[in-house]
């Protein structure tokens, strides 16, 4: 077995166990993970990194104050992703959500 074939087998695995290890999909599994393992091959490879060794965090800018001295740094607000929840596969049927109670204040 080749490795080409090896991730594909490796993607195929995880793309079944994230979507709750439906029965009678394998082919569109399979499909899936040829196509992510494709898309990986033909992706521009980065430097190989030392085992083990974490990458540097980024340092956020450092804001100064009316004084001139650095104050607290400056944080930037992360975008959300699309929630992936409510991306549902073709041929599957949406979990309906059942509505949740008010909450009941606490007793005091």
């Amino acid at each position: 077995m080749s490795t080409d074939d090896k991730r594909v087998r490796e993607f195929a695995y995880q793309i079944w166990e994230s979507e709750g290890k439906p029965e009678g999909q394998e082919a569109r599994h399979w499909e899936m993970a040829r196509k992510l393992a494709e898309a990986e091959a033909l992706a521009p490879s980065k430097s190989p990194k030392a085992p083990g060794s974490k990458p540097a965090a980024p340092k956020a800018p450092v804001s100064k104050t009316a004084n001139g001295k650095a104050g607290e740094p400056k944080t930037k607000a992360k975008a959300k992703p699309a929630a992936a929840s409510k991306v549902i596969p073709p041929g599957e049927k949406a979990a309906e959500k059942k509505p949740r109670a008010a909450r009941k204040p606490p007793a005091v």
